[in-house]
């Protein structure tokens, strides 16, 4: 039996919610206590870590993911592609912690921060949510981590109080990603089978996820690196908190758009690609981005029409250039989803991973170059114009080499309906916004569901037909239950 796409995709929204609250209700609270300079400090040397956690993960979670989805049916092979995969990133993560620990005793600076971060890095090596991705065991996936995540929000409300506490708000991050790693573990028994350990074969693997690898360490260069340069070209960990808080933003947005409906598609199309069902994949494919397109379109304008009042309400002061960072960023909301659908969708369950990979790479050397050209100029502004073009590159290459599934012609059918809905929306907003006499989280809330309101309206009159689709799916739902 299949598992169920619905209740899966259910699950992970569920969760995208919880990680959507989640910053809603600490960021204000870290922002005000800790500060830009703070936020900042934590930017910068987390940029670091992350940069271990990747060579230690190699591309583990895209191509174990994909490995035990095509092998499900198998639970000897599937038992037997965990172990293999799972010591492979033992061995990989433990050269990273004992470059770290190097790199801690050689740093002059920030010292005891990296200390704190150090968990990081071993919850890597424990990460095993591919294997349950691989087996559309999303609800394993969301209890875990989603205890894990209330009990840090609590923690983070009892223990970080004051500006001198941004050691323990390390702590606190670093060590619940390790507990919720751990956790998984508990599971397994029930998954896996016993296995004749002579017969694990690790090069294999090692060689394959490295194609996984290079488009991982290359995205890495326009997610991580920015952070990197502004703190090192600017000298100013205010202009890495601005870029922080934004990014913090857009990746909300980006969890609620498309990152749900990727991570459960993903192992589903894995293993219709190995049954050689190529028409429902296509069929799926451009249902996904039917979706993705509909709320990314909803959220670009809407982030665009409301940042002005958003900023000031949810950072407090102090962060108005994050203002300016939200309006360039917003359409990374589909310029992002175009090719994150893509590359969850299609070239990585059809083992396209490679050809993808240069692309990724071409978009990391074009975002690398401008960065160093504009962020001593610009400053953030600089990095968030080198992150856009960049990501329009691997964009507009992915679905020209997409071989038919996803087209232009598609594309434009899907967004037409959403960029006059959007620009009309957002024309209100604005409108609305300036002359608003309310202030506070009341005129934010009244510009948030008037913006959604008339977005939904505008596509209901032109009969968009994911919208009604959506709707009919909630009707039905209801009906079963007022039916019982």
């Amino acid at each position: 039996m299949q598992p169920n796409l619905k209740k899966n995709y259910l699950y992970r929204v569920f969760y995208e919610v919880l990680i959507l609250i989640t910053p809603l209700v600490t960021t204000p609270y870290i922002s005000r206590v800790l500060g830009a300079d703070g936020v900042g400090v934590y930017s910068y040397t987390h940029s670091y870590a992350m940069y271990f956690m990747l060579f230690g993960a190699l591309g583990t979670l895209g191509y174990g993911a994909r490995e035990i989805a095509r092998n499900r049916d198998n639970k000897y092979l599937s038992s037997k592609l965990f172990w293999e995969i799972e010591l492979m990133t033992v061995i990989t993560s433990s050269i990273c912690i004992f470059a770290w620990i190097v790199f801690i005793f050689i740093s002059s600076e920030y010292r005891l921060y990296y200390i704190a971060l150090t968990p990081f890095l071993f919850s890597t090596m424990f990460d095993i949510s591919w294997y349950f991705t691989g087996f559309e065991k999303i609800k394993y996936l969301v209890v875990i981590n989603s205890a894990v995540r209330i009990s840090s929000i609590i923690l983070l409300f009892v223990l970080v109080k004051h500006e001198d506490d941004l050691l323990m708000y390390c702590i606190i991050n670093s060590v619940s990603m390790l507990a919720g790693n751990l956790s998984m573990w508990a599971y397994l028994p029930k998954m896996l089978v016993q296995v004749n350990y002579r017969e694990l074969q690790l090069k294999h693997h090692f060689q394959e996820t490295l194609i996984y690898f290079i488009p991982t360490i290359a995205t890495s260069i326009y997610t991580v690196l920015d952070k990197t340069l502004i703190g090192a070209i600017t000298g100013s960990a205010f202009q890495n908190g601005y870029y922080e808080q934004a990014t913090k933003i857009i990746n909300i947005v980006k969890s609620v758009v498309f990152v749900a409906v990727n991570s459960v598609m993903s192992a589903r199309i894995s293993y219709l690609f190995a049954e050689e069902k190529y028409n429902e994949v296509k069929a799926k494919i451009s249902k996904s981005m039917d979706f993705i397109y509909l709320l990314g379109y909803g959220s670009l304008f809407g982030l665009t029409g409301i940042a002005s009042k958003f900023v000031p309400i949810f950072f407090g002061e102090g962060y108005e250039p994050v203002i300016t960072l939200l309006y360039m960023m917003s359409p990374l909301v589909i310029i992002i989803g175009t090719s994150h659908c893509l590359g969850s969708q299609y070239y990585t369950p059809i083992g396209q991973r490679k050809r993808s990979a240069k692309v990724i790479v071409l978009g990391a050397v074009i975002n690398l170059c401008l960065n160093l050209l504009l962020i001593p100029k610009f400053l953030s502004y600089g990095a968030t114009i080198a992150s856009v073009v960049a990501e329009i590159t691997i964009a507009v290459l992915y679905v020209n080499m997409s071989a038919g599934y996803m087209t232009w012609r598609q594309l434009a059918y899907m967004s037409w309906k959403r960029l006059v809905a959007g620009s009309i929306m957002c024309l209100i907003v604005c409108l609305v916004s300036r002359f608003m006499s309310l202030n506070g989280v009341i005129a934010l809330l009244i510009l948030i569901m008037s913006g959604a309101s008339i977005y939904i309206l505008i596509l209901w009159l032109l009969h968009d037909s994911m919208l009604i689709e959506l709707f009919c799916m909630g009707k039905n739902f209801l009906n079963k239950k007022v039916g019982k």
